[in-house]
């Protein structure tokens, strides 16, 4: 455990060093532990490219056919399996008297004999453990184990009151799980162990939260979730810490067992996700992205966007997308069966975006069978294309940059609106769009992994460190294109505001002072270039427009240079009601909407308005196209794909050892932002045109899906190619002289 004098000592060099972005954010502590992370072997992680993932439940011992498991496992020819053994209730003959046996186990061994029966098919094998809750022999031994509220109660587990919700930061874990693990370990050899719910339930105020949050910062445990609060600012960093150190424990003691074994953590995602993505890519040689399904309102490419923003950190490492097979919806039917067109199309993007599909069934008898048959179709055309998804990087030149820091420090409670609503603003923009994007992480900005891109796209990333805007800097100056919206850079890595745009010098704007929230009626007129008599290239499509809508939320700014011409200028909000008073009242400032200028090689578009995020909210067209000449005229390069045709399709472009693959996931769908679909809808012809490399001589173009080949015709390194209608997935494959 990390000393007070440590923790403080290094929290307050992460705030001042001038180092790579890498290091701007944590502790200098959490930054050298992470240097020290072991090396773990890779001799299995990139084999498997389908799994499966059976999740017992207490009363499967005993009740269910293991042969029917082991015969479908073999037939969609699963790689690998995830199988629960441990932690709330074991499945194998345990000898920790603190470890519930299942009460219909006997002299069984259900983890033991499915395990086996995989090894004997050739299968790798993770055994499944579940940290969050205990049974009541826990709770009388080891009270101080459970989870406390903020009241200093003990919390009862919310759907099953006959257990307990464990502490993620104590001894629970760090000394009773670990010997789950390390008899798991010890018995089956694994090739990994999985932990779900690892990372706790919420808030711990229990006697070990306590102490040790006072050990290391010499603080009580925050009261509020306001990030700029000193306390929730160190236990942000505090928590990770922890976290770390357990997933470390927890590497250290299974690898002393079985050298060629990790642990793997159901942790990762995007912005909105507690634990760093940078330091997980230095502890894990895979990872499982855990995104089952779609609720409430959500696009299916949300998928693909989560395995995007994985590879933002893992780069080519495997990684696993999680989909479940019932119904993931907050009043949990846990034993349902979603359907089958829905499972397509979510499986389809994550596929598309480079996830190795893993579908996850509870409970081991299978009641209601329809999805059985939907799974074997999707397994069975990913087991015969298997070397067109075994991917050695993706080709897009747009970056989509998200920013965790941001959202702790700058979003807090208002991090869904503030930082991930404008990054869904724009990955719809883009999706709409058809270009091909990555995710990129804001503490990945050097040179290396930038080095793919033509273009960064900055949606409100608000809290940047004086090292990241430097490296964007030259980034633009070296000729990348930079597009930015809002609060941009206005507050650096803690989330506390500056006096002025750290990246003021490429928007060729400064911070005023203001921002204007929760706008009514305000609009964008539209302008034509005096010198031409032209309207600028953002404005292509708009030529009959005149004035288009603003968004509800702006940063007031003042330009470097008055005389700047700039092709969209901000109407003032002006009433609404009653209809007599709606019009624009004389001698209203007309600001620019829009910043646009060379710098260096590169070109930047500063956008003062949240327009990405007022484009999520509303979906209003004229926003998404704005957006997309934003894109197109920063990145000033021919484009790698083009796709014309009707339909929302999501369009990745990816290179293989001998080929390249061109993925089309048609998301043309009255279901599409709200699940489960009804249907698939087919779309009509869709012309393409794909550059490929120049220095590769093609040998054929075929469909994956279709399964046949396609004329098609090449001017210099260009491709162009009619598709005559798509379903739902179509993969055009370039393959390659050897």
């Amino acid at each position: 455990m990390s000393s007070r004098r440590e923790f403080v000592k290094g929290s307050a060099l992460a705030a001042t060093a001038c180092v790579l972005p890498a290091r701007a954010l944590f502790s200098e502590g959490l930054a050298a532990q992470s240097a020290q992370a072991p090396t773990v072997a890779t001799s299995w992680y990139d084999r498997p490219m389908r799994w499966a993932q059976l999740a017992f439940v207490e009363d499967d011992p005993g009740n269910y056919d293991p042969q029917f498991w082991l015969d479908y496992f073999r037939s969609v020819h699963a790689d690998a399996a995830c199988l629960t053994a441990g932690g709330v209730v074991a499945f194998y003959p345990t000898e920790l008297p603190l470890q519930k046996r299942s009460a219909w186990l006997g002299n069984r061994d259900a983890f033991g004999d499915l395990m086996a029966g995989c090894r004997a098919m050739g299968m790798n094998i993770v055994a499944r453990t579940d940290a969050h809750a205990c049974w009541q022999k826990v709770y009388d031994a080891h009270p101080d184990w459970i989870r406390v509220d903020a009241g200093g109660q003990p919390v009862r587990h919310p759907s099953d009151p006959q257990y307990w919700e464990t502490c993620a930061l104590g001894p629970y874990n760090f000394e009773f799980m670990t010997s789950v693990h390390e008899e798991i370990m010890r018995k089956y050899k694994p090739d990994a162990i999985f932990t779900n719910r690892w990372a706790g339930s919420g808030m711990c105020y229990c006697r070990h939260c306590r102490e040790n949050f006072r050990a290391a910062a010499d603080l009580d445990l925050p009261r509020t979730s306001n990030p700029q609060d000193p306390a929730r600012k160190q236990y942000i960093l505090w928590r990770q810490q922890r976290l770390f150190d357990l997933w470390r424990l927890w590497n250290e003691k299974i690898r002393a067992i079985n050298p060629d074994a990790c642990y793997i953590a159901n942790a990762g995602g995007g912005a909105l996700s507690e634990l760093d993505m940078k330091t997980i890519n230095e502890l894990a040689p895979t990872l499982v992205a855990d995104r089952q399904g779609r609720r409430g309102l959500m696009a299916p490419w949300a998928n693909g966007k989560n395995g995007k923003e994985y590879r933002a950190t893992m780069g080519n490492k495997a990684i696993a997308g999680m989909f479940s097979v019932g119904i993931e919806d907050e009043h949990r039917w846990k034993d349902s069966v979603q359907n089958g067109d829905e499972i397509r199309m979510w499986v389809a993007d994550g596929m598309a975006q480079g996830l190795r599909p893993w579908f996850i069934k509870f409970n081991a008898k299978p009641i209601d069978r329809r999805w059985l048959p939907v799974v074997k179709e999707i397994f069975d055309w990913h087991y015969a294309n298997e070397k067109y998804f075994r991917n050695l990087r993706p080709l897009a030149r747009v970056g989509l940059v998200y920013s965790q820091q941001s959202a702790w420090f700058y979003g807090g409670e208002q991090a869904r609106e503030k930082i991930e609503e404008p990054a869904l603003g724009f990955y719809e923009a883009l999706v709409e769009s058809r270009v091909p994007f990555e995710m990129v992480h804001d503490r990945c900005l050097d040179k290396d992994h930038l080095a793919p891109f033509r273009t960064l796209i900055l949606p409100n990333i608000a809290a940047l460190s004086d090292a990241q805007c430097a490296s964007l800097r030259a980034f633009v100056e070296q000729g990348g294109g930079l597009v930015a919206s809002y609060e941009t850079s206005l507050y650096d890595e803690w989330g506390v505001r500056r006096k002025d745009f750290a990246l003021a010098s490429l928007f060729g704007a400064s911070y005023a002072g203001k921002v204007e929230e929760m706008m009514r009626n305000s609009y964008l007129d539209l302008a034509k270039d005096p010198t031409t008599n032209a309207y600028h290239p953002l404005l292509h499509g708009f030529e009959d427009s005149g004035r288009i809508i603003n968004a509800v939320n702006q940063v007031d700014v003042t330009p470097a240079d008055e005389s700047r011409f700039a092709p969209l200028h901000i109407v003032p909000s002006y009433p609404d009601l009653p209809m007599e008073s709606v019009y624009v009242r004389p001698g209203s400032p007309h600001r620019p909407g829009v910043y646009l200028q060379q710098v260096g090689a590169g070109r930047v578009v500063y956008f003062p308005g949240d327009i990405d995020r007022t484009f999520w909210d509303m979906l209003n067209t004229d926003h998404s196209k704005l957006l997309r000449n934003a894109v197109d005229w920063a990145t000033n390069e021919p484009p790698l794909v083009t796709v014309e045709g009707k339909g929302i399709l999501d369009v990745a472009v990816w290179e293989q050892k001998d080929s390249m693959t061109l993925h089309l996931v048609n998301l043309t769908n009255p279901m599409m932002l709200k699940g489960p679909v009804r249907e698939i809808v087919s779309i009509s012809e869709q012309k393409i045109s794909l550059r490929v490399p120049a220095n590769r001589r093609i040998q054929r173009i075929h469909l994956l899906t279709a399964g046949k080949d396609l004329a098609y015709r090449t001017e210099g390194n260009t491709v162009s190619l009619e598709m005559p209608s798509i379903a739902l997935h179509e993969v055009v494959a370039v393959d390659f002289s050897a």
